[in-house]
């Protein structure tokens, strides 16, 4: 990987991550138009680099992480089920992504559902979450163990479909990917720790960049999907979701430039 390569990715990350679009569909999508999707390294960088797009949700939110005990009960509810999916799913999860065509498929099947996420789900406005709503928004969470499925769309979904306000289930998806995240990039680490991965200099200093500018484009991301996702809704998000979807398999089928092998 290279260190223009690395940028790229950090910056399609920091995008993608919190809207709901699918960040790991986009990266793996990145990586295979590059030709470095088999790369030990760059599926490491993948999940490694979330770990500034997280820090950019706790500078921007850092009085929210400073509540009641209450908060951190919720958060830790929401993220079980992820845990429990991750540790018996996880092999699976991963043949799942090197497919850039699954990728596709469901990127378009999420954009018709976010065309009509307003419709089903938009009028309500609940700020306060309960322990049950928190568990099911947690549920809904592990749908994004499907390629190019989002994991702030499914639980930006799941907390609207809980009657919460469009802002208030964003805003928990934000903290909700903390743990959830930094709990992926663990295992994952240890993953390739116990495989005997190490990293070298070069690679040290592209995970470096990459948290870098991940974080810094995070941080303008999130500041621009509150306000847009408030006054706007998801509709947007659908008719993208659909046209990528559908130029990946345009040209996956007429000029076979996706298919990894």
């Amino acid at each position: 990987m290279s260190t223009l390569q690395a940028i790229i990715l950090a910056i399609i990350e920091g995008i993608t991550e919190f809207l709901p679009v699918s960040s790991t569909g986009h990266m793996v999508l990145a990586s295979s138009f590059m030709g470095i999707a088999h790369d030990d390294f760059t599926k490491l960088f993948t999940i490694a680099i979330q770990l500034g797009t997280i820090l950019s949700v706790i500078v921007l939110y850092f009085k929210r992480f400073f509540q009641t005990w209450d908060f951190y009960f919720k958060l830790f509810i929401a993220f079980v089920p992820a845990v429990i999916v991750g540790l018996l799913l996880g092999d699976f999860i991963d043949s799942l992504l090197e497919n850039p065509i699954s990728v596709a498929v469901f990127l378009v099947l999420g954009g018709f559902i976010l065309l009509k996420v307003d419709d089903w789900f938009g009028n309500h406005q609940q700020t306060e979450i309960s322990y049950k709503q928190a568990f099911k928004i947690g549920m809904y969470q592990t749908l994004a163990i499907l390629p190019g499925v989002s994991r702030s769309g499914a639980s930006i979904i799941g907390g609207m479909a809980e009657k919460l306000s469009r802002t208030t289930a964003a805003e928990f998806s934000f903290f909700l990917a903390v743990p959830t995240i930094l709990g992926a990039t663990v295992k994952k680490a240890y993953d390739y720790y116990q495989a005997g991965f190490v990293l070298n200099h070069q690679q040290t200093n592209l995970l470096i960049i990459g948290n870098v500018v991940g974080f810094v484009v995070a941080m303008i991301a999130i500041k621009t999907f509150i306000s847009f996702l408030s006054k706007n809704g998801f509709k947007l998000f659908g008719y993208y979701r659909i046209i990528i979807g559908l130029v990946i398999l345009f040209v996956h089928f007429f000029f076979q430039k996706l298919t990894v092998v």
